[in-house]
């Protein structure tokens, strides 16, 4: 301990912070990667006027509220206050919609990646770039405002992620990592910017709209990791650390998306390895040796923060669905009065999951609480299903919920897997549904029938990944990103490693087929819900 809380206060000491989905999350990391402390503050976004947001002033109180959580911990556990470091790291989110005018100011209520309000946007860009341009992206929201004529364009002085408006605020450098640029608007892997090509078809395109910008000129510039990003602000220390401990002059590696920082905090940023994040959205993120044969709209073209090129399958809902019938059942328990903390009820229904029938016994669910554009739905509208011949029990109930979280994303993994015919050598998984050893990393190894990893990291994922990558700020003169983490970072860390279960894998293919009939009922069911 004692090591520990001088490393603390000369200032040896790395800060990763990410903002989450629902929770923010920062962490504190010595130089070889071991987590000295952690903080956090719980979020949850919110549909307003049609739009999933989070308002401005929310941003800042639960970052700081997270940072504070951190502080609070670092001086309980090693007596001590942080007051420098070496690095820090901001990471959150990918994609969304945040405008700003030339005095800072936000145009309009940050759209999040949530969305699925711009698909005539969507496909009339991927036919113009002959690229797939998802609803979530940037640039997306950006020609879809431009297709409804929004009032508040030709103010538009920037245009940024929430990791690069956070960054922007503590550093005043408009710049985003690579894998989070990659989000906004296709890169060219090998300038490692911008595609320029598409650059200027999209400004010819919208030349009738006489905008008085062009979009490069109010787009990020592009930072990969290992390049300096700015230092922490007078501001921007009093903005994170409203106590004013914590002094300003750290260097910031470039911001970066929650898809980026997953890549790290599981090593996969080499040719065929990848990762599976999952949280309220669930994402595989597949480093490709070359590109794909075809546009597909169920996958994403992003990169690594090094700039490598990936396959990303993502679904906008993975766990909110679960965390709600957990809620409930453990309202049901306090009504009888039973308390039961709430890690400990997720680990027994978890595991209880695991005792149901391979197939989920007929049941059948649908987490849509937000639109999911792999299945063609532009508003979200949960659905439990239990035919009368099915095996309505409680292990069946939390299996089914279970499988049906990754279900959106296998729609586009068996395309990489089974059509593109990538290879995969390596896959790991993070996040909160893996915290329950043994569970949720056996059905996802089924469902892909690849053998998947985790590590004890795991549930701090991306604040830890993007503290990693503010680490390697340091060593980046000296060792590629992929060194760094191969030499420094994971040369000791113990991976639990599970295999794909045969009769599980085929019980998960019966249960995909109804899941694919099954999605007019949810069509319906989203009519009914909104008429």
């Amino acid at each position: 301990m004692q090591n520990e809380k001088q490393l603390i206060e000369q200032g040896h000491i790395v800060i990763g912070i990410e903002l989450g989905s629902t929770r923010i999350k920062a962490v504190l990391i010595s130089s070889d990667g071991t987590i000295l402390a952690t903080g956090g503050a719980d979020w949850e976004n919110r549909l307003i006027d049609g739009i999933w947001t989070y308002h401005q002033d929310e941003i800042w109180e639960k970052l700081q509220a997270a940072y504070m959580d951190l502080s609070k911990t670092v001086k309980e556990k090693y007596h001590t206050t942080i007051r420098t470091a070496k690095a820090l790291g901001i990471s959150a989110m990918m994609h969304g919609y945040l405008p700003f005018d030339k005095h800072g100011n936000q145009l309009v209520a940050f759209r999040t990646w949530r969305n699925n309000i711009t698909l005539t946007s969507s496909e009339k860009l991927t036919a113009l770039f002959q690229y797939p341009i998802p609803q979530r992206w940037s640039i997306a929201h950006l020609y879809q405002a431009l297709l409804n004529q929004e009032p508040h364009l030709p103010e538009i002085d920037y245009l940024t992620t929430l990791s690069g408006y956070v960054h922007w605020q503590l550093t005043d450098y408009k710049v985003l990592g690579i894998g989070d640029a990659s989000g906004m608007f296709p890169i060219d892997t090998e300038l490692k910017s911008y595609n320029p090509t598409m650059l200027a078809q999209f400004d010819q395109a919208i030349t009738n709209y006489r905008m008085p910008w062009k979009l490069e000129a109010i787009l990020p510039q592009v930072r990969v990791a290992g390049e300096q990003a700015g230092k922490l602000t007078e501001k921007g220390a009093k903005l994170l650390d409203p106590t004013g401990n914590l002094q300003a002059g750290i260097p910031l590696c470039p911001p970066e998306g929650d898809a980026g920082t997953g890549m790290i905090a599981t090593n996969c940023i080499k040719e065929k390895t990848g990762n599976i994040s999952a949280g309220t959205s669930a994402f595989a993120m597949i480093v490709l040796e070359k590109a794909l044969s075809k546009v597909y709209s169920e996958l994403d073209i992003v990169t690594t923060p090094a700039g490598k090129l990936v396959a990303m399958a993502h679904a906008n809902n993975c766990t909110s669905d679960i965390n709600a019938w957990v809620n409930l059942f453990g309202e049901c328990l306090s009504v009888f009065g039973v308390n039961i903390c709430t890690e400990e009820l997720y680990e027994m229904l978890f595991l209880h999951a695991l005792q149901g029938d391979v197939d989920c016994g007929g049941l059948l669910s649908y987490g849509f609480h937000s639109g999911e554009h792999n299945v063609g739905l532009s508003e979200g509208c949960p659905v439990f299903l239990h035919p009368t011949n099915a095996h309505f029990n409680l292990a069946n109930f939390m299996r089914t919920h279970l499988y049906t979280a990754f279900g959106a994303m296998k729609l586009g993994m068996d395309i990489l897997i089974n059509q593109e015919k990538v290879e995969i050598s390596r896959i790991l998984g993070h996040g909160g549904i893996f915290k329950t050893e043994g569970v949720a990393q056996k059905i996802l190894s089924s469902a892909l029938n690849i053998p998947l990893a985790t590590a004890s990291t795991a549930s701090n994922g991306g604040a830890w990944g993007i503290a990693l990558l503010a680490d390697f700020l340091s060593v980046s003169d000296r060792y590629s990103l992929e060194e760094y983490l191969d030499n420094c970072i994971f040369n000791t860390t113990k991976l639990n490693l599970v295999q794909p279960d045969k009769t599980m894998s085929e019980g998960y293919e019966r249960f995909m087929q109804r899941y694919k009939q099954g999605i007019p009922v949810v069509e319906k069911a989203l009519f009914l819900n909104t008429d």
